[in-house]
């Protein structure tokens, strides 16, 4: 079991939450409020994507980042920032007999321009998805190739930003492992990502058996989406790991109960609490991540 724990709170998404719940923030004030909240909550880490502010749709517009980026430092309270970079890999395939008449949902671009912002902008932490992926139930795939990773994870470590490896399936995690063996990555983390349609369920048996092939003395967290959020910040802190919360994972704090992000820290920080773990400062957070503090 892991007595010290990492929560990080991702705090909006990408995905089709925003008319399921009011409480998701779309504009980067909103984005950069929730942010606070969390920080204020316990959370050790936010993670951040961006909206477009009037459709509330995704967007990997830099000048949206800059502007979350710089609301959460003018707040004056210290919690590690973590961006995305996993937009930018959405493909949907055409219907039945057509599959390459793409569909409105596709937003498909090369591995350095999914980095526009995290060059522009160096957080601490940036993200790094695995592998392609079935994404949900329909015909929408999310695409990053061997080569493509490779080119990302380069780039990501001459940025000199900490990337995060998003394993969604084990043939991400055996990727992930070669990418360390040619030397390009430093130090990575890993996020045990369960639940998403179709990749590694949400279960013990899958998130023991992702741990079971971790590389030696990494720092990893896990995380469950929906109603198993809670389940699984448990199942990775029992299996040595440390955990992910937050809106763009789950809007429910209980049955018919919408959630906030700080409301999910809270929560997450309860069932850590009465397990006998507590939740790590930012400060304590970067010496376990090996993280130099940007702002």
């Amino acid at each position: 079991m892991n007595h010290d724990v990492i929560i990080t709170c991702a705090l909006t998404g990408a995905g089709d939450t925003t008319g399921k719940s009011h409480l998701v923030p779309i504009t980067p004030k909103q984005i950069a409020e929730a942010a606070v909240e969390a920080a204020k909550a316990g959370a050790t880490v936010v993670h951040c994507h961006v909206r477009d502010p009037q459709t509330g749709k995704f967007s990997r517009d830099v000048e949206l980042y800059r502007e979350t980026m710089d609301r959460i430092r003018e707040a004056d309270i210290d919690i590690i920032v973590n961006l995305t970079a996993g937009m930018g890999g959405d493909l949907e395939i055409g219907p039945g007999e057509r599959p390459t008449d793409f569909g409105p949902a596709t937003d498909l671009v090369g591995p350095l321009a999914r980095l526009a912002h995290v060059e522009a902008l160096l957080p601490e932490i940036c993200t790094l998805d695995c592998g392609t992926l079935n994404f949900g139930d329909g015909d929408t795939i999310y695409v990053s190739t061997p080569a493509q990773l490779r080119a990302g994870a380069k780039r990501i470590q001459e940025l000199g930003v900490k990337a995060e490896l998003e394993i969604f399936d084990t043939g991400h995690l055996w990727f992930a492992k070669q990418m360390m063996k040619e030397g390009l990555l430093d130090n990575p983390l890993f996020q045990l990502c369960l639940g998403i349609p179709w990749g590694a369920p949400a279960d013990t048996t899958t998130m023991k058996a992702m741990v079971d092939n971790l590389p030696a003395d990494v720092v990893w967290a896990g995380f469950g989406i929906g109603r198993m959020q809670m389940p699984m910040a448990a199942q990775a802190v029992l299996l040595g790991g440390n955990v992910r919360v937050g809106l763009e994972d789950n809007i429910w704090l209980d049955k018919g109960v919408l959630a906030s992000n700080g409301a999910l820290v809270e929560r997450a920080s309860e069932i850590l609490s009465r397990m006998g773990a507590r939740v790590m400062t930012p400060a304590e957070g970067r010496v376990k991540m090996g993280l130099k503090k940007r702002f």
